[in-house]
């Protein structure tokens, strides 16, 4: 960031990532109780975890013994129970049973599949399992499925349909995970699909779920185009099996509309989220819970289109089925009023994006951990609302709650920590209160310097920028200095010589110059920055225009008045062929006219000198500045007296 422009962080909100590949939606804790609401209103999309879930007859083989015959007895009267629960919504229930049924079934290596004959352990582990999924409890679901991948390799014939559906849970529990191994759930989803193709052919239904599964890694590890193509390969065979209007090729429909709406490609991503709901509407009705995360996905391409109006509209429709449909303390309707939170900010609307995300901090706080991430995104939301409104204080506390809450659930060297101390830095930053600056931005840097084991990072090197411009304004240029020339050495090793984020440094670097009173290196810094811009930017670049004038400004000061105004000529000229209109472009505009009356004024040209100073300060009032912000110098006021009486008094 630049001395005379600093922007230390983003002006975008940070935004939650929402994980909607429709799977199941979990509840957090297991319950007898079937008025969950979260429970009834998830639709069963395939995942591939719904397995062993049919009944089994009661058999007596008189080849066994007595006791053997009553164990067989009691693991199927027991597991047939704990089915009937499961289809009750009796999860508690259900996995009290399954945990009675297993003390009576007895390890079998040479079973090659499941049958209706007898109980499995793998059938009673993979029920465990998939209860502790639904109840979001995935730990102790992969405990589960871990212990059924055992038995089945110890079998005799591992690679069976029953092997394949044990990796594909294991792999859609990693899927699941937070901060999990992407490589091992690919690699586990990867075999069962080998074993399912090997066993059922390439067209079928379990190997397009497994497909589906894998896309979502993909999708997940940010690799779209590999996501894209695995989706299309799903999508043909789940259309050709289950024909258009099945909800689980509406499953793969919305993720392909998710890859292409990553991709930017917004066009063919709508048309798929269109295709979704008009099956969603048929198949769940037109108030439910996937219609409205729809409407929310529809309305964040007219978002980021910048169509707000669409937008808003939409939003405003997935908040009204979402209330209907889940009630007002659930986590999509606290998305919903976060996404209209970010669009109001955009909008500059500040008052209104407040509301919507204090609203939605307060359905986070009743119903997520104290902790969640999610509460700490939207308190970091807020406080960027309130530093864009001007009051730093409040931007601070909230800031600095979030930080709190960052504290006390991450590791202490989380990146997220020291991202949220490098905000409070800025925010110190610019209520002057550069110690306090100081501090955070070098709890930052360790954080960094930890994570990375060397400074040789572009984020330990952009962290030292900041504590660069604060050594600056704490006027401690030689510290600053040898800061700013530590970042350039790691920039120009990591990024080459001809990149924007050098010449930002050597921008830097010549603006201590300049303010320390060397004007000779001030002077070929400067000029060493104007060509990295002009050959990493482009000649038309406003840091090209920004950097032209201050050289401009430095010839003034050492008298070579024709110089200055050919540079201060040239900024002025990119500046105007930007086209852009915005307030802070026309300060800048404003700012160099009146740069060049003031020479005009030294070269006793006052002719020249009123025409700039004028168009400077009709330039300010269009961006809302005051006349005082026109300021002149020079030596030749008396000139300016006589030759125009008028601005006598001036003079």
């Amino acid at each position: 960031h630049r001395l005379t422009n600093i922007a230390f962080a983003s002006d975008q909100l940070a935004t939650k990532h929402h994980n909607l590949l429709f799977g199941n939606t979990h509840t957090k804790t297991l319950s007898n109780d079937n008025q969950n609401t979260s429970y009834l209103q998830r639709s069963e999309y395939d995942e591939g975890m719904n397995t062993f879930t049919r009944f089994i007859k009661i058999h007596t083989n008189t080849n066994k013994s007595e006791t053997d015959r009553y164990d067989e007895i009691a693991a199927t009267i027991l597991y047939n129970l704990a089915q009937s629960r499961i289809r009750s919504q009796k999860d508690q229930d259900a996995l009290d049973l399954l945990t009675r049924a297993i003390r009576f079934v007895k390890i079998d290596l040479a079973l090659t599949n499941t049958s209706n004959e007898s109980v499995d352990i793998v059938a009673i582990l993979h029920n465990v399992g998939h209860i502790y999924y639904r109840a979001g409890r995935h730990a102790e679901a992969m405990v589960n499925y871990q212990s059924a991948l055992e038995v089945l390799q110890k079998r005799k014939h591992r690679d069976t349909l029953m092997t394949a559906a044990t990796l594909n849970c294991i792999g859609v529990l990693h899927i699941h995970m937070a901060n999990d191994d992407h490589e091992q759930c690919l690699r586990s989803l990867t075999n069962a699909l080998t074993i399912r193709r090997n066993h059922l052919g390439d067209i079928h239904q379990d190997v397009a779920t497994t497909l589906n599964n894998i896309g979502r890694v993909y999708y997940i590890r940010g690799d779209y185009k590999n996501a894209h193509l695995i989706y299309k390969e799903a999508l043909s065979m789940r259309r050709s099996i289950l024909g258009n209007l099945h909800l689980d090729v509406a499953a793969t429909i919305y993720n392909s509309g998710q890859t292409y709406h990553q991709m930017g490609q917004y066009k063919e991503a709508m048309e798929l989220y269109q295709e979704f709901l008009f099956i969603a509407k048929l198949q769940l009705g037109c108030k439910h819970r996937d219609v409205s995360i729809m409407l929310k996905c529809m309305a964040q391409v007219y978002h980021e289109l910048k169509q707000y109006d669409k937008a808003t509209e939409l939003y405003q429709e997935a908040l009204s089925i979402g209330l209907e449909t889940l009630g007002r303390n659930h986590p999509d309707v606290a998305a919903v009023l976060n996404k209209l939170g970010n669009l109001m900010y955009e909008r500059g609307e500040l008052e209104a994006a407040i509301e919507m995300y204090e609203k939605g901090l307060e359905i986070e706080r009743e119903i997520l951990d104290p902790c969640h991430p999610n509460i700490i995104v939207t308190l970091t939301n807020i406080g960027q609302v309130q530093k864009n409104r001007g009051d730093v204080n409040k931007a601070l506390c909230l800031y600095k709650a979030a930080l709190a809450l960052q504290k006390k659930s991450l590791p202490e060297n989380h990146p997220d920590i020291a991202r949220t101390s490098s905000s409070i830095g800025l925010l110190h930053y610019q209520n002057h209160s550069y110690n306090k600056a100081l501090e955070m931005y070098q709890e930052a840097l360790m954080i960094r310097r930890a994570n990375s084991n060397t400074d040789e990072s572009l984020e330990v090197a952009t962290t030292m920028n900041s504590i660069g411009l604060v050594l600056f304004k704490m006027r401690l240029y030689s510290y600053s200095l040898e800061t700013f020339h530590s970042i350039l050495a790691i920039r120009r090793n990591l990024l080459g010589d001809v990149h924007q984020d050098v010449a930002i440094i050597l921008y830097n670097i010549a603006t201590v110059l300049l303010e320390s009173g060397d004007e000779e290196e001030a002077l070929k810094t400067f000029k060493e920055t104007l060509r990295v811009e002009r050959e990493a930017l482009g000649h038309e670049h406003p840091d090209v225009s920004m950097t032209l004038q201050h050289i401009g400004q430095i010839h003034q000061q050492r008298g070579y008045l024709d110089e200055a105004l050919q540079y201060l000529s040239e900024a002025l000229d990119i500046r105007r062929r930007s086209g852009l209109e915005r307030l802070d472009e026309d300060t800048k505009i404003a700012q160099i006219l009146n740069q060049m009356g003031n020479i005009y004024l030294q070269r006793r040209e006052t002719a020249k000198a009123m025409l700039m100073y004028t168009e400077s300060l009709r330039t300010y009032r269009r961006g809302g500045h005051p006349d005082s912000e026109l300021c002149i110098r020079g030596f030749n006021h008396y000139n300016m007296s006589v030759c125009h009486p008028e601005a006598a008094p001036v003079a």
